[in-house]
């Protein structure tokens, strides 16, 4: 089933019909131009919070155990400092994907 999900004004979620799960996150403390501007909550503290980069993570909800898919040759869950269009790329590629295969593949080629 597909759905959004929202992030404490930091970030959002997004689950695909094919059960992959992108989350898009630019808060204190994720790889991302607010990394350290300030304290984990101050996101809340204003109506919008905004960065020029952000970090990614993708997620195989069909899987229980190890849902987690590893983007970047397995040296960091997530992958950081992405701008929109990157964003915006991969996306596409976790929204059309087969197989956890098929994205890590893709997503190499996208130089991340």
């Amino acid at each position: 089933m597909s759905k959004f999900n929202s992030t404490h004004n930091k970030g959002f979620q997004m689950t695909f019909d094919n059960g992959f799960r992108l989350s898009v996150q630019w808060g204190v403390g994720n790889y991302c131009q607010k990394k350290s501007d300030g304290m984990f909550g101050d996101e809340m503290k204003g109506k919008f919070w905004e960065s020029t980069s952000a970090e990614i993570a993708v997620f195989n909800d069909n899987v229980k155990d190890t849902p987690i898919i590893p983007l970047n040759d397995g040296l960091d869950m997530v992958c950081g400092w992405l701008n929109t269009d990157q964003v915006a790329k991969v996306m596409a590629i976790v929204q059309s994907a087969k197989s956890a295969d098929e994205i890590v593949l893709k997503c190499k080629a996208l130089n991340l």
